[in-house]
């Protein structure tokens, strides 16, 4: 769930209730534009920067750190309720986020270029892989030579998922150990490089 205008509208609501003289602030009989706290104000009250806390007014309130919170909560006077409102705001953030990073990254899509250079091959079986072992296109050839593991209607297929995990790739490789070294050393390698991509994990 997106929650940043419920936080845009609450962060505005509580500054604007505010007066400069309620946070120890001179005045100097300025006539202001806006009732309440400037957002400046507000951040060097808190002590964070303007554009810190500009980002945490537009409704960005992921990767906010609880001392930020309190500070906030202090400067906008906030009583019990609203402190604890504006720490569930902070949390929804937090699991949007998460969300959205745990989400099974998109199929990579094979250039028309190189989709056009694997149908021209004829005479030799030919395959697409990415890093992770994912078949993203095979020509007609190829397919024909892995039948019953590659099929154009249900691409990509995941090598290394085939070869440990389906008991019929023991029969269809007539080297099976040697190819499957071969894929193991090629996952172990690609998550050396990239050990924090949760996108490293064989598709199902």
């Amino acid at each position: 769930m997106d929650n940043r205008k419920d936080v845009h509208d609450f962060l505005v609501s509580r500054r604007t209730k505010v007066s400069p003289a309620q946070a120890g602030l001179p005045t100097y009989d300025d006539k202001r534009r806006v009732p309440g706290l400037r957002r400046e104000e507000v951040a060097s009250l808190a002590g964070v920067s303007f554009d810190y806390y500009a980002r945490l007014e537009r409704g960005n309130l992921s990767g906010v750190s609880e001392p930020a919170l309190e500070s906030l909560a202090r400067v906008l006077q906030l009583d019990e309720a609203e402190r604890g409102h504006l720490f569930d705001l902070a949390r929804m953030a937090a699991t949007r986020v998460r969300a959205a990073r745990a989400r099974k990254p998109s199929p990579a899509k094979v250039r028309p270029s190189v989709a056009g250079i694997l149908t021209g091959m004829t005479g030799v079986p030919a395959y697409v892989r990415n890093a992770r072992m994912d078949i993203l296109a095979a020509n007609d050839l190829c397919c024909a030579l892995y039948t019953g593991v590659l099929d154009q209607d249900r691409m990509p297929v995941n090598l290394a998922r085939y070869v440990f995990l389906d008991h019929r790739s023991t029969g269809f490789f007539l080297d099976w150990e040697a190819i499957a070294d071969d894929v193991a050393g090629t996952l172990r390698g690609e998550v050396g490089r990239h050990h924090r991509s949760r996108a490293q994990r064989p598709r199902r």
